[in-house]
C-alpha cells in the first residue's frame, strides 16, 4: 500500500516541483525588469533574482549548456543587484564615500594620485591618442574576458568548470556586498566634483571652486564619444548602471581570478590571462576609472575567495545536493 501511494504521489510531486521551479525562474527575470515600475522592495528583488540559477538547476539535468546558462543567470543576478542601490541615487549619495580613497591613494602614490601621475606622463589634454584608444579597448574587453575564460575552461577542461564558476561567482557576489555596504565614488567622479586637487602638495580633500578642468580626465568617455558617435550615450547608459561601485575593483578581481584559473589549465592560457590582467590594471588607473586602492582590494578579494573556499565547501555541498535531489524529482 505504501509503495502504491508513493507511486501515485510522484507525478503530482514532480508537477509541483517543476511548476515551482518554473515560476521561480520566470520571476528571476520578470521581477527585476518590473521593479521600478511596481516599486518592488529591494530584498524581494534580490531574493527573486538569486533564485534563478537554483531554479534552472532543478528544471534541467546537467549538461555543458546548462552549466553555461547557470552562470549566465548568476551574472544576470549580479547585474541587477549591483544596480539596485542606484535606483534611488539621492539616498545612495547620502552614504557615498569619496575622501578616504583619495587619501589612501595619495599615500600609495607617494604624495600624488597614481591616476594623475599616469595621465600627466602619457596623455595629451584635449586630444585622444592611440594609447587612450588602446587602453579604452582593454577596459571594454573586460565585459567578456572573464566569461571567455570560463568558456575556455568549460570546453577544454570541463572537470574544472564547476569550481572555477563557483569561485568567479563568489568574487562577483562578495564585491557586490561591499558595494552595498561602502558605496565609493571613482576617481573621475571625485575629480569632476572638485574633491581632488591637481598639483602635488594641494589638499586632496578640499573642494576646488570654479570651472577649471578636473585634474583627472575620464579618458574612456572621451574615446567612446569619438569611436561610437551617436550610439555612445545609449551604450554608456546600458553599461554604467551604478557609477558608485568602485571599491573593490571587480574589473581587476575577476580578471586576476581568470588568470589564475587559466594558469591551472596550461601555461599559454595562463600567460594570456595574466597579460590581460596586468594591462587592465594599468588601464583602469590611467583612464581614471579606479584608484590604486580599489585595484589592491580587488586582488585581496580574490585571495579571500581562494583561501576561504574550503570553509564554504560544506554549505556549497548542501545547496548542490538539494538541487540534485529536486532535479531528480523534477525529471523523474
Amino acid at each position: 500500500m505504501l509503495r502504491l501511494r508513493r507511486r501515485r504521489q510522484s507525478p503530482l510531486l514532480r508537477t509541483v516541483v517543476r511548476a515551482a521551479a518554473g515560476l521561480a525562474l520566470a520571476g528571476s527575470v520578470a521581477v527585476p525588469l518590473a521593479r521600478r515600475r511596481l516599486r518592488v522592495p529591494a530584498p524581494v528583488t534580490i531574493a527573486a533574482t538569486a533564485a534563478g540559477p537554483f531554479a534552472l538547476a532543478v528544471l534541467l539535468p546537467r549538461t555543458k549548456a546548462r552549466d553555461a546558462a547557470l552562470f549566465a543567470l548568476q551574472m544576470w543576478a549580479f547585474t541587477v543587484i549591483h544596480e539596485l542601490p542606484y535606483d534611488n541615487p539621492e539616498r545612495l549619495q547620502r552614504r557615498l564615500r569619496v575622501r578616504y580613497a583619495v587619501r589612501v591613494d595619495r599615500v600609495l602614490g607617494l604624495g600624488e594620485l597614481p591616476s594623475i601621475r599616469l595621465q600627466r606622463a602619457f596623455s595629451r589634454p584635449g586630444e585622444v591618442t592611440a594609447l587612450d584608444r588602446a587602453l579604452a579597448v582593454v577596459h571594454w574587453a573586460w565585459f567578456v574576458e572573464p566569461h571567455l575564460a570560463l568558456l575556455w575552461i568549460l570546453t577544454r577542461r570541463e572537470e574544472r568548470f564547476a569550481r572555477a564558476a563557483r569561485q568567479m561567482a563568489a568574487v562577483y557576489d562578495l564585491g557586490c556586498a561591499v558595494y552595498f555596504a561602502v558605496p565609493t565614488a571613482p576617481p573621475w567622479w571625485a575629480a569632476e566634483r572638485g574633491y581632488i586637487a591637481g598639483e602635488p602638495g594641494d589638499d586632496p580633500t578640499a573642494v576646488v571652486p570654479g570651472p577649471k578642468s578636473p585634474p583627472i580626465r575620464r579618458v574612456m568617455v572621451e574615446v567612446g564619444e569619438k569611436a561610437w558617435g551617436r550610439a555612445w550615450p545609449a551604450l554608456y547608459k546600458s553599461l554604467g548602471g551604478n557609477p558608485w561601485a568602485a571599491m573593490p575593483s571587480l574589473h581587476l578581481a575577476t580578471s586576476v581570478l581568470a588568470a589564475i584559473l587559466l594558469s591551472e589549465t596550461g601555461p599559454v592560457a595562463g600567460a594570456t590571462g595574466w597579460g590581460y590582467a596586468l594591462a587592465l590594471g594599468v588601464a583602469l588607473a590611467y583612464l581614471g576609472e579606479h584608484y590604486a586602492i580599489d585595484l589592491a582590494a580587488g586582488a585581496a578579494l580574490v585571495a579571500v575567495v581562494r583561501r576561504g573556499e574550503p570553509l564554504a565547501e560544506p554549505l556549497a555541498g548542501l545547496i548542490s545536493s538539494a538541487a540534485q535531489r529536486l532535479e531528480q524529482v523534477a525529471n523523474g
